[in-house]
C-alpha cells in the first residue's frame, strides 16, 4: 500500500491517480478516502493528476490514538504534499475536511497551493450548545453504530426530490462509517464541533469555490457554506438545490462538472 509517515511516526494511507496538475481530496469525518473515487475518476479522465489520503484513525491509515485536532491533521496534509512534491495543487475538502484544507492554509501558507473547493464544509463555525455537543458525544461513545443508523437517512437526504442515491451505495458508505476508529471519532466530533475558522477564512488568497447543498442538516448552508463565502475574499458560492450532506453521491454529475471546472479556470474567480 501507498503510504507516507507523519513527523509523529503515523503512517498514512493515499491513493494516487493520473497525471496532470494535482488534486488533492480530504475526506469527512468518520469516512475515508474512497468517498471521492468518482471525482478523481472522473478528473483523471480529463488529465489531472487525483490524490486522496485517509486521515488518521480512518480508512487504511494508523490509528495512534492521538493528533485529532485541525493543528495536527493540517501538519498531516502538509507531510503528503510535501513528500509527493505537489505544486500547483487544487485542495478540494468535505466537511470537516474543510477545516484541514483552511487550517493547512493558515499554519503552511498558499506556496503549493493554487486553489482550494470546500464542499459542503462544517467551517467557519457549527455555532453548537456546549450541552447539545456534551450529549452528542456520550452517544457516539456508547452507542455510535446506533447513531449511524437513526443519521443515515438525514445525511443522504432521503425524501429529498432528486437527492436519490442507489441503496449499494448507502450500504457501502454505512460501511465506511462503521470502519473509524472510535477514538478518532468521538475526538474528531469533539473538536469539530467547537473550531472557529472566521479568522483562518479572512486571510484565504487563493480562488476559493464553495459547493453546498441548501438543505444540509450536518453542516446548514446559512451558518456554513453562505458564511464561509462571505468571509472569503472572492470566493464563489454555489448552492445545490434538494440537496443534503453526501453532495459526491446524491449530485454526483453535478459535482464532477463543477470541480472539473474549477480546476481548469485560470485566473480569479470573478
Amino acid at each position: 500500500m501507498p503510504t507516507i509517515r507523519t513527523p509523529d511516526g503515523t503512517q498514512l494511507f493515499y491513493q494516487d491517480w493520473g497525471t496532470g496538475r494535482p488534486v488533492v481530496f480530504v475526506h469527512s469525518m468518520l469516512m475515508s478516502s474512497q468517498m471521492w473515487q468518482h471525482q478523481m475518476q472522473h478528473l483523471v479522465e480529463h488529465g489531472h493528476r487525483a490524490i486522496a489520503y485517509d486521515r488518521r484513525g480512518h480508512g487504511r491509515s494508523d490509528d495512534p490514538g492521538t493528533g485529532y485536532e485541525f493543528d495536527t491533521l493540517a501538519d498531516d496534509l502538509a507531510a503528503l504534499l510535501a513528500e509527493l512534491d505537489l505544486i500547483d495543487v487544487t485542495l478540494v475538502g468535505h466537511s470537516m475536511g474543510g477545516g484541514e484544507v483552511v487550517r493547512y492554509l493558515s499554519r503552511h501558507g498558499d506556496q503549493r497551493i493554487s486553489r482550494i473547493a470546500l464542499v459542503g464544509s462544517t467551517v467557519p463555525h457549527l455555532d453548537v450548545e456546549p450541552a447539545v455537543a456534551a450529549a452528542l458525544l456520550d452517544r457516539l461513545r456508547v452507542g455510535y453504530g446506533q447513531w449511524v443508523a437513526e443519521n443515515a437517512a438525514l445525511a443522504f437526504g432521503d425524501g429529498l426530490p432528486d437527492c436519490s442515491i442507489p441503496q449499494v451505495e448507502k450500504d457501502r458508505t454505512i460501511q465506511d462509517w462503521m470502519t473509524v476508529s472510535l477514538k478518532a471519532a468521538v475526538d474528531c466530533t469533539a473538536v469539530n464541533l467547537v473550531a472557529d475558522f472566521r479568522a483562518d477564512l479572512r486571510a484565504i488568497r487563493v480562488p476559493t469555490l464553495v459547493v453546498h447543498g441548501d438543505s444540509d442538516a450536518f453542516a446548514p448552508l446559512e451558518i456554513c457554506g453562505r458564511r464561509s463565502a462571505d468571509l472569503i475574499p472572492g470566493s464563489r458560492l454555489v448552492v445545490y438545490r434538494n440537496a443534503s450532506h453526501m453532495l459526491h453521491l446524491s449530485h454526483r454529475r453535478q459535482l464532477n462538472a463543477d470541480l472539473l471546472a474549477f480546476v481548469q479556470h485560470e485566473g480569479p474567480m470573478g
